[in-house]
């Protein structure tokens, strides 16, 4: 029996040449890898750069935004508060230069017509079960001043705008010593103001303004006569005018040429023209006030 034969092994030897190009080959792979993950990490490292640079970017922006808009509108809310605020100087003015030209009417060829005009749509007429007066709003919420003895012995009573509407009045209280009544109506109107009374001089020319003997909304045009005149009352509290009153002016106003109330008219003396009495502005806005406070716990004027 013959042995097995044995396989044959051949070895190759690389040879040294081949070696070192392999070599090569492989250390050239080596640094292109390292090279390549080198320019990968710094291309990341740039790339993470500008990504910190938009966000700070970006960051910077949102907040110069949110600084602008919040001074853009600031300015908006300061340009509408000008606004406002010229509306109503505007307003102010307007309302001075009505009131001037008002004066100036008054001054020039003594003409109250524009005082008149604008008085006598505060000043209401009076009528009750008893007797017919005359008042005038001191308030743009419908208080009304008029003697307190027009509303003696009345059962009933009932407030006449100068648009010509009823209303139904309401009685806060009185001041029998100084004649004063305060009363109130709903709604919105135009005020007469008050003056200061010690600023009256004898000889200024006045009007009164009130329903004599049941002719609504008449004018009459005098002069003060005198101040502090004694009343019925005993007390030197009356501007004397020649301004006409008769029966019907009681509880009306007494005006001068700035269109403010220096007095409420009150009495005349019988037998006698052109004797007429008005309680001062001064005592008016006492009255009121004493009335309010006991019946409203506020002064209103």
């Amino acid at each position: 029996m013959q042995p097995k034969s044995q396989p044959i092994i051949h070895h190759i030897e690389i040879k040294r040449h081949h070696k070192w190009i392999i070599g090569s080959v492989s250390s050239l792979v080596i640094i292109a890898l390292i090279l390549n993950s080198v320019l990968l990490y710094f291309l990341y490292g740039q790339v993470e750069l500008s990504y910190d640079e938009l966000k700070s970017s970006i960051k910077q922006l949102q907040t110069e935004t949110n600084s602008k808009f919040t001074e853009l509108t600031d300015s908006v809310i300061t340009t509408k508060q000008e606004i406002l605020s010229l509306q109503t100087n505007i307003s102010s003015l307007q309302t001075n230069f009505n009131q001037e030209l008002n004066l100036l009417k008054a001054s020039v060829g003594t003409d109250f017509s524009g005082v008149i005009e604008n008085s006598i749509k505060s000043v209401v007429t009076i009528r009750t079960d008893v007797s017919q007066a005359t008042g005038f709003i001191i308030t743009k919420d419908g208080y009304i001043v008029t003697n307190a003895h027009v509303m003696e012995g009345a059962s009933a009573a009932g407030i006449f705008t100068y648009d010509g509407k009823q209303h139904s009045v309401e009685l806060i209280g009185y001041d029998t010593n100084l004649d004063i009544a305060l009363l109130k109506i709903s709604g919105t109107y135009e005020k007469l103001t008050l003056g200061n009374s010690n600023n009256v001089q004898i000889g200024e020319e006045v009007i009164a303004i009130g329903n004599p003997l049941g002719l609504q909304f008449s004018a009459s045009q005098g002069i003060v006569s005198a101040v502090n005149r004694e009343g019925t009352n005993g007390l030197n509290y009356y501007i004397q005018t020649d301004a006409a009153l008769n029966p019907g002016n009681s509880g009306g106003p007494l005006i001068n040429k700035e269109g403010k109330v220096i007095g409420i008219n009150n009495f005349k003396i019988g037998g006698g023209e052109s004797l007429g009495f008005a309680l001062e502005s001064n005592y008016i806005k006492e009255a009121v006030n004493n009335i309010s406070q006991q019946n409203l716990n506020q002064a209103l004027i």
